[in-house]
């Protein structure tokens, strides 16, 4: 246990679920501003802090294709709700007095800024906060995947994942009583267990790359920051020596 952050650079991943608060569908205020108060709180000890924000709380492309829409195009729909999101996130992190800036993968140079990498590594040694929209800006990848991409483009020190539980369990807990949470895992035990983390892709990028994934739950006050000092509950997924 420390006081001192154990990462001086993270990517936070969220779920666009996890925007929506108690509500079935869109951006909840409350939670949008309790989660800008823990990125302050990060910030202000110090930390450079990235964000890739999902859609599934507007629209899934997946979804969009079971409903008969060409895959490519259900994607770039999904692709446009990060988009909603990041502003959205932008507005209230600015209302809390952090420096925010959009950087989209899809060029739309009226609302926030292209991705560039020299430009978004700029912005944080500035101290501002970086959303990443738009994806990887390619069909048939996730948000987890471009999470994990921006990661290793920024020389993040670690994946922050915040989720709907307090780390990685053995099965899904809201459900389940008897699941179990895991303190620790290899990036080797998660996709050889199959456990619903991020997708494939994602956990082998994080890997190749040596980002350790930090899992915890977005929606306990304060998780954010103490999980970056090595406080509360958390789930860690790192290169742990596998032989």
């Amino acid at each position: 246990m420390t006081e001192v952050p154990l990462y001086n650079r993270v990517l936070l991943k969220l779920s666009g679920e996890g925007l929506m608060g108690d509500q079935d569908f869109g951006l909840d205020p409350l939670t949008m501003e309790k989660m800008a108060h823990d990125i302050k709180t990060v910030i202000d000890i110090g930390v450079e802090v990235c964000l890739v924000i999902g859609g599934g709380n507007i629209f899934r492309g997946v979804a969009g294709v079971a409903a008969g829409l060409e895959r490519t195009s259900a994607d770039h729909m999904g692709m446009l709700a990060t988009v909603i999101n990041a502003l959205g996130v932008q507005s209230v992190l600015e209302g809390a007095g952090v420096t925010t800036r959009v950087l989209s993968a899809i060029p739309m140079t009226t609302v926030c800024e292209p991705y560039i990498r020299r430009r978004a590594i700029r912005h944080m040694e500035k101290g501002r906060v970086v959303i990443f929209a738009a994806g990887t800006g390619n069909p048939f990848f996730t948000t987890d995947t471009a999470a994990a991409l921006r990661a290793a483009e920024m020389n993040c020190t670690a994946l922050m994942k915040g989720t709907q539980v307090d780390g990685v369990y053995n099965a899904d807990p809201k459900t389940d009583p008897s699941a179990e949470r895991f303190d620790e895992l290899t990036y080797r035990q998660v996709l050889t267990n199959d456990l619903k983390v991020m997708d494939a892709s994602a956990i082998s990028l994080a890997r190749e790359n040596n980002i350790p994934i930090v899992v915890f739950s977005i929606h306990t006050p304060g998780a954010f920051a103490g999980a970056i000092k090595g406080q509360g509950k958390f789930t860690l997924i790192h290169n742990k020596r596998e032989e």
